[in-house]
């Protein structure tokens, strides 16, 4: 069946952006004086200090080591390994140049784009020695699960078709850290300021003039960096900078760490986080035919351009679009080179680069970190995070069980009853015999947001009307009411016995925003997929997505009530299991949940890897306080767990 409300989610998500963003530019305008704009960079301090709360206080690097060096054209190529965290390596490249024997040197933090051999690129290294030939130190490093950093290497074992790419594998580590209360953009950036504590050791760079600059995913690690380290001086992003509301708009995902917590809420963009540091020398880098769009970089840069104008310092604010596709171009390199250069005070020169093959840049003598005496994985970290979490819990009852989880759901209060339309039935033919399901799209919240609730009425003259009987059967399907309908037969047994309400909450079913095949989750579950997208514009408006899935559920209740329902018995499978243990934790009138195919508890998708579980299920913050099986006892006789799947979504 086709998701007719597709773009439900997402119009929803760019009506609350486009919101705020006027909100933003009317009160960007009014700024007048330098005052104003320093008022407005206090503004955007408290946002960013928010957003990046989980950042650790301590930068200095553990174990510092040079495992070789390299003599290269006007510069030495030393290659450095260090921990950021007790056994989290990270292996680098310093290269040194010739001027740095007589005396002190400008020096640039280099973190690398989404490149699987990291600092080995031939493009990364392209930038890093022009920026070497032109006298600058530079440490380029490798973010993690990049390089030499790759975090499955010891994974060897596992099916192809399980283990994810490279952005994939970014948003598995994220969700997890997600559960625990943390978030990658936070590990990304700390890994950046122990490299940048490390490059800050060597006597010959001259502090006063530090740069950072990367492209894509390192452009985004260079924008954070910027704005959240004032040991950096100036800044050169490429690839990165556009608007929030633009890549929403263009349903353009980005990867988890691109989405810090609660960075819309305040109504913030982008570029603020370039204006926070003003009047501090930078420049946008762009391309005409980048995905991150044009106008959202010329839009950025209007805001920048006027906002260094402010200051008194608008030959401090710089733009260079280059006429390619995405990618740190030559063109791009040369203009972050020349920039660098005239802050510094150098004539820039152009070279020539003569990038090294990829072995001869490894810091380790196998090309991979994990194998280092003592090394642990991002995952390994994570567990023990959540292990420590569980060890230190309270336990609690069930009204503070559900006051907490009220919190973590950021469930908004539910005011008035939902208005629902009655759209036209659909007709099924299951197992040789039509099936007619009437179909209520009930407004759970505006603008725009409706619930779907289908139900095999018994008889004709019920197609077009709501008759609520006292006892309720609802279904939560895990993707959507149709597929299970249709295919699934513990809901085809149920519909045998009773009249079945099966609801597809917001981004579920009719709505959700991937419209594969009939019983196909490949696209839905894709991790760089729509409905990750959301999960992650629900973060950072603190919006939390599986709490809007929960509160569409206790609408549909509220209304059913309305209409007569009295005993609730919530059935909820793989997705809707969780969501059905939820509301039933919150909602009296559940009098029964059945759970199946529910996963048997959070702290299983932490314990695998390579879990396969949507990022949209994975509630922030939730295992400092319970996990599933918690609230399984709290629930009491109220509940049964019909089946579990495992953290790869498969039976038990």
């Amino acid at each position: 069946m086709s998701a007719p409300y597709q773009h439900m989610v997402l119009d929803y998500y760019v009506a609350h952006l486009r919101k705020k963003q006027e909100a933003r530019s009317a009160e960007l305008a009014s700024l007048r004086d330098a005052h104003a704009a320093k008022a407005y960079q206090d503004w955007i301090k408290i946002a960013i200090d928010e957003a990046f709360a989980a950042l650790p206080a301590d930068k200095q690097p553990l174990s510092l080591q040079c495992t070789g060096s390299l003599p290269c054209d006007g510069y030495r190529l030393e290659k450095l390994l260090f921990e950021s965290r007790p056994g989290f390596f990270v292996s680098a490249l310093l290269y040194v140049p010739d001027e740095a024997k007589s005396g002190k040197v400008p020096a640039v933090l280099a973190p690398c784009g989404h490149a699987y051999v990291g600092k080995a690129s031939e493009v990364y290294q392209g930038f890093a020695q022009r920026l070497a030939k032109n006298g600058f130190m530079v440490l380029a490093y490798d973010p993690i699960h990049q390089g030499e950093r790759d975090q499955y290497v010891l994974m060897k074992d596992e099916p192809k078709e399980d283990v994810p790419g490279l952005c994939g594998a970014h948003n598995y580590m994220g969700k997890q850290l997600e559960l625990c209360g943390d978030n990658f953009a936070c590990w990304r950036v700390h890994d950046g300021q122990v490299a940048l504590s490390v490059l800050l050791q060597r006597e010959e760079v001259e502090r006063r003039h530090v740069g950072v600059t990367g492209n894509s995913g390192g452009g985004t690690l260079s924008h954070w960096l910027w704005a959240l380290d004032r040991r950096l001086t100036m800044a050169a992003p490429s690839c990165h900078l556009t608007t929030l509301l633009s890549d929403l708009e263009n349903e353009l995902p980005r990867d988890v760490e691109q989405y810090p917590l609660g960075l819309l809420a305040p109504g913030l963009e982008l570029i603020d986080l370039m204006l926070i540091r003003a009047p501090a020398p930078a420049i946008m880098l762009g391309q005409r035919y980048d995905a991150f769009e044009r106008r959202g970089f010329y839009e950025a840069w209007e805001e920048m351009e006027r906002f260094y104008k402010l200051l008194g310092a608008e030959e401090k604010a710089s733009m260079y679009m280059d006429c390619s596709t995405h990618g740190y171009s030559v063109g791009n390199q040369n203009a972050m080179v020349e920039f660098f250069c005239g802050v510094v005070g150098k004539e820039p020169r152009k070279v020539e680069v003569n990038p090294l093959p990829e072995e001869k840049t490894w810091v380790c003598p196998e090309g991979k970190v994990m194998l280092q005496s003592g090394a642990k994985s991002i995952s390994e970290l994570t567990l023990q995070k959540a292990q420590e979490l569980a060890a230190e819990r309270d336990s609690w009852t069930l009204e503070e069980m559900a006051q907490k989880l009220t919190e973590l759901l950021q469930l908004p209060e539910r005011v008035g009853l939902a208005h629902y339309r009655i759209p036209r039935p659909r007709f099924y033919q299951i197992n040789g015999k039509e099936q007619v399901w009437a179909r209520y799209a009930v407004e759970t919240e505006e603008p725009g947001v409706r619930a779907i609730i289908h139900k095999n009425v018994r008889l004709p003259e019920h197609y077009y009307t709501l008759d609520v009987d006292k006892r309720v059967c609802i279904y939560l399907p895990d993707i959507a009411s149709s597929w299970d309908i249709e295919k699934n037969s513990y809901l085809q047994e149920l519909t045998e016995k009773e009249e079945v309400y099966a609801i597809d909450l917001r981004g579920l079913g009719e709505s959700r925003p991937d419209d594969g095949s009939n019983g196909n989750e490949k696209e839905f579950l894709y991790d760089y997929g729509m409905d990750y997208m959301m999960h992650g514009y629900g973060l950072m408006l603190k919006q939390s997505y599986l709490g809007r899935r929960v509160f569409d559920l206790l609408r549909c209740i509220d209304l059913l009530a309305e209409e007569g329902g009295q005993q609730f018995i919530l059935h909820g499978r793989g997705q809707g299991a969780v969501i059905a243990a939820f509301a039933a934790l919150l909602e009296p009138r559940i009098s029964k949940v059945i759970l199946v195919d529910s996963p048997a508890s959070f702290m299983e998708w932490i314990e695998d890897p390579l879990s396969r579980w949507p990022s949209a299920m994975h509630l922030y913050g939730v295992l400092k306080y319970f996990d599933l099986p918690d609230i399984i006892e709290a629930l009491d006789l109220r509940v049964e767990v019909h089946s579990n799947w495992n953290s790869r979504r498969r039976r038990s």
